[in-house]
């Protein structure tokens, strides 16, 4: 017996319906007797995407659409000896009406897989585009590919890993040395222990006053060329660390080093910024801080072996190898990705093309009197500084993560003699020490990842779809209680082991500080995080010196203690922020 949808079928064929209406599963008149479950599934994704929250697509759901596609095409078939005007048998109406009903049970299914897989990101803020009338330059359109955020995601990564390459390595060579300072010693007949000190924090104080100048300039002239220009300065020098006939040629070459160096540190963030939106930098910053972090800790690691069994000098061979082959492959494979850059070219390629002199970028303020090169590079010199200075938010937040960073390389600096003199273990062996801390920030690494972007995400929709930079904090505030335990643990148990929860504080608080300072200043990340970087590496630089004299008169516990108290002391300065950051930034705006 015939069903039901075979009688309509056979009705509307007699009633003289189009096939290919039939196929659709509508009449002329527009009925949707046979609409499938998915154009309803449509209606109710559309009605899920208008506040403000649209869902990523998942692979199993093109899958899905693939095998409805295939169902499609059987179906086709079958209806096309209706075309042909034959009567269809009842072979024919039960195989329609069996893919109908699969299609229906499909769509179902790709349903369910989209609300399981569904990823909630926030909505887009829209690109200002050109138009030529009034003179204005920007993007073609929304979904212009020559903008960084909508390049495609495989190259938005692959652009940040190239990035967090050179990224590793310059930290690397910031404590790689350190455990191939006895031999260094030895060579030089040195004995002073703050000059050795000294060969290890010198480089850190290069990352004090390369941001002050490789980021504005790559704000003013792109990211790629500048990021080149720094990286070929950190790598030459390494020669001359490697060459260095005595102690004080040492120092300055490494400070040199440093300098370039800095680079791929202040530059980073404002890849970042140009490439994701604020739902999506805290992955990204997760990612590309794992060189700012683990660099240093593997660093000591290679560096203690290397030392040992090939000599001091060869530390600085491997960093200009290594260095020499990532900085070609960035030359070669990066691209531009401030969007100011590309729209300066673009203003004056249209200039030409066009010759007119009327026309202006989207960025720059409409009635705004034009400033000279000299103007532009005085401020953009001065921007960081301002920010450190007349922002409430980055000083404070800069200045906790100054103390944290200065901590860490104190660690660096004093692990190596703290073990081969109280413990006796060989140099090549005081490197794993090190391993603590670099089991900590990779278990930070994973927890950072995996919340940052979804608690911002959670908290703008409690928020009523308004985004706030201070969302980045929360999970910041609970790491900082980690950083005191540390250095409790370390100075009473020192010969166990550095305890991983160093790591775990440190990649918790650096994350989501370096996060929301790209959110709060995305138009100059970089100068954002220049001015973190400078103060952070000043304290790196010179903490660490007083690391021997506070050890000889306190001793290990009671010297790691007092640290320990000074990180207690620390702990409200980013809930601070968090509870007023947002009044600060309104009542104390800066002009840059």
């Amino acid at each position: 017996m015939a069903s039901p949808n075979d009688v309509d079928l056979e009705k509307a064929l007699e009633a003289g319906v189009p096939a290919d209406d039939i196929e659709r599963g509508t009449t002329a008149t527009g009925s949707t007797k046979y609409q499938s479950d998915a154009d309803q599934d449509v209606s109710r994704s559309k009605k899920e995407e208008g506040e403000g929250i649209y869902p990523d697509s998942d692979h199993e759901e093109v899958e899905a659409m693939d095998q409805l596609h295939q169902e499609d095409l059987v179906r086709a078939k079958t209806t096309e000896s209706i075309r042909a005007g034959r009567k269809p048998s009842q072979t024919d109406l039960n195989r329609i009406n069996t893919q109908a009903s699969s299609k229906s049970k499909l769509s179902r299914v790709v349903t369910a897989l989209s609300r399981k897989s569904k990823k909630e990101f926030l909505a887009p803020e829209l690109l200002p585009v050109s138009d030529l009338s009034r003179g204005i330059v920007g993007w073609e359109s929304q979904d212009d590919p020559q903008n960084p955020l909508n390049f495609p995601e495989s190259r938005k990564w692959f652009l940040i890993s190239l990035i967090a390459g050179i990224t590793f390595i310059s930290p690397l060579a910031s404590s790689m040395f350190a455990p191939a300072i006895p031999f260094m010693n030895d060579e030089f007949h040195n004995t002073s222990d703050v000059l050795s000190a000294l060969c290890v924090s010198i480089f850190v104080l290069g990352y004090c006053v390369g941001p002050l100048f490789l980021a504005p300039l790559s704000e003013m002239y792109g990211r790629a060329n500048i990021l080149n220009v720094a990286n070929a300065i950190f790598a030459v020098w390494q020669i001359g660390c490697a060459k260095a006939p005595n102690l004080g040629a040492l120092i300055a070459f490494r400070f040199l080093s440093g300098i370039g160096g800095s680079g791929c540190l202040t530059i980073g963030g404002g890849v970042i910024a140009d490439l994701f939106p604020p739902d999506r930098r805290g992955l990204a910053s997760s990612i590309y801080s794992v060189g700012p972090l683990l660099g240093p800790v593997i660093g000591p690691i290679a560096g203690g072996f290397v030392g040992q069994q090939i000599g001091w000098r060869w530390v600085y061979w491997i960093l200009l190898i290594a260095s020499g082959v990532v900085s070609v492959g960035i030359v070669i494979l990066n691209k531009e990705t401030n969007p100011r850059v590309l729209i300066r070219r673009k203003v004056q390629r249209l200039s030409k093309e066009l010759n007119r002199t009327d026309l202006r970028s989207c960025y720059d303020p409409e009635g705004g009197s034009p400033h000279s090169k000299t103007q532009i590079l005085i401020n953009g010199f001065l921007r960081p500084l301002k920010m450190l200075f007349l922002s409430p938010i980055v000083f404070i937040l800069s200045l906790y993560m100054a103390v944290v960073y200065g901590l860490l390389y104190l660690l660096f600096t004093t692990i190596t003699e703290v073990f081969i003199s109280s413990y006796h273990w060989q140099v090549e062996l005081c490197g794993l020490a090190y391993l603590g801390i670099g089991l900590g920030l990779f278990l930070g690494l994973l927890v950072v990842a995996r919340i940052s972007d979804s608690t911002v995400v959670s908290m703008t929709k409690a928020n009523g779809g308004m985004f706030e930079p201070e969302m980045r904090l929360p999970a910041c505030i609970f790491f900082a209680c980690f950083i005191p335990i540390t250095f409790f643990w370390y100075g009473w148990s020192a010969d166990k082991h550095v305890h991983w929860i160093f790591g775990f504080g440190m990649m918790g608080i650096f994350i989501p500080i370096q996060t929301y300072l790209i959110d709060s200043f995305p138009m100059f990340a970089a100068s954002a995080i220049a001015a973190l970087t400078v103060s952070r590496s000043l304290f790196g630089a010179f903490l660490p010196l007083a690391g021997p004299t506070m050890y000889a008169s306190l001793g290990l516990g009671w010297g790691n203690s007092t640290l320990g108290f000074i990180g207690i002391a620390l702990i409200p300065a980013p809930a601070l922020i968090y509870k007023y950051g947002g009044q600060i930034r309104k009542n104390h705006p800066i002009k840059l």
